[in-house]
């Protein structure tokens, strides 16, 4: 399965989580640490909004992961409306063929939408767990981007910033805990 069609599985999953969310749990801690619940949305807001044109061979919006001074009510609208701009580029003719320029350095769209995708199931699990909601893609999908997130990050890439360091996984762990832990969360 390309990164594209994960995508087709993972955003409407993100879409559902995202629309779920009460405003007093916006405050909230999230299994990534650098991010309360409001953060990981306005972090992937912004990534979305800068990555879904360059899908599209469109110049690219500069990424800022700072949260927005955006009011909060209007923190889920532009989720919704950035998720809806990411599934469009990345479905957009020539989007796996294209270079896009990446914080990792320039690479195929059928690479990068693989590491969107392992980025949208992370931060799906941590806005769902952090509400109270349930986060469960398919299986299949899951072991697809394990596999290659396992390929693609490299040990330089755990700067603590980027990626945390793998956290352990306990024996009988589900594949979704699985790669959860390999993202450097604790489960």
């Amino acid at each position: 399965m390309e990164g594209d069609a994960q995508l087709s599985i993972i955003i409407p999953m993100l879409k559902q989580v995202a629309a779920g969310i009460r405003p007093e749990q916006l405050d909230g801690a999230t299994p990534c640490r650098a991010f309360t619940v409001a953060g990981v949305l306005d972090h992937m807001t912004g990534l979305a909004s800068a990555f879904g044109p360059a899908f599209r061979g469109d110049a690219p919006r500069a990424v800022d992961d700072a949260p927005s001074a955006a009011a909060e009510q209007d923190l889920q609208s532009r989720f919704q409306l950035a998720m809806d701009g990411l599934l469009d580029g990345v479905g957009s003719p020539g989007a796996m063929q294209r270079t896009i320029d990446t914080p990792f350095g320039p690479m195929p769209g059928a690479m990068f939408s693989r590491l969107v995708a392992f980025d949208g199931l992370v931060h799906g699990w941590d806005l769902a767990n952090s509400t109270g909601q349930p986060w469960d893609p398919p299986e299949a999908l899951v072991e697809e981007v394990d596999t290659f997130a396992r390929q693609a990050i490299a040990p330089e890439m755990r700067d603590g910033d980027t990626f945390a360091q793998e956290m352990p996984a306990p024996a009988g762990t589900s594949p979704l805990l699985r790669l959860i832990a390999f993202s450097g969360r604790a489960i």
